[in-house]
C-alpha cells in the first residue's frame, strides 16, 4: 500500500516537473527543455505502470525498459545541444 502511494506521488512531481520544462520549451525553443519534458513524463508512466501492474520479480525488467527509454531520451537532449555549438 505504501509503495502505490510513493509511486502515485512520484508520478505526480514527475508530470508536474515535465510541464515546468515544457513551459520553458513554449519560451525558449530550446530543445534540451523538451527532452527534459519528455523524459519527466516517460519516468511518471514508468512509476505508474509499476503501480497499477504491481509487477512480481520475474517481469519487472519489462517496465524498467521503460526507466531505460527515458534516459536514452535524456542524454540524446544533452548530446544535441551540445552538438549544435
Amino acid at each position: 500500500m505504501l509503495r502505490e502511494f510513493l509511486w502515485g506521488a512520484l508520478t505526480m512531481a514527475a508530470l508536474v516537473a515535465g510541464l515546468h520544462f515544457a513551459r520553458f520549451f513554449s519560451r525558449t525553443r530550446e530543445r534540451l527543455f523538451l527532452a527534459l519534458a519528455a523524459t519527466f513524463w516517460i519516468l511518471a508512466l514508468n512509476w505508474t505502470l509499476l503501480a497499477v501492474l504491481d509487477p512480481d520479480d520475474e517481469s519487472r525488467h519489462y517496465v524498467m525498459l521503460v526507466r531505460l527509454l527515458a534516459f536514452v531520451v535524456l542524454i540524446a537532449g544533452i548530446v544535441d545541444k551540445n552538438r549544435r555549438r
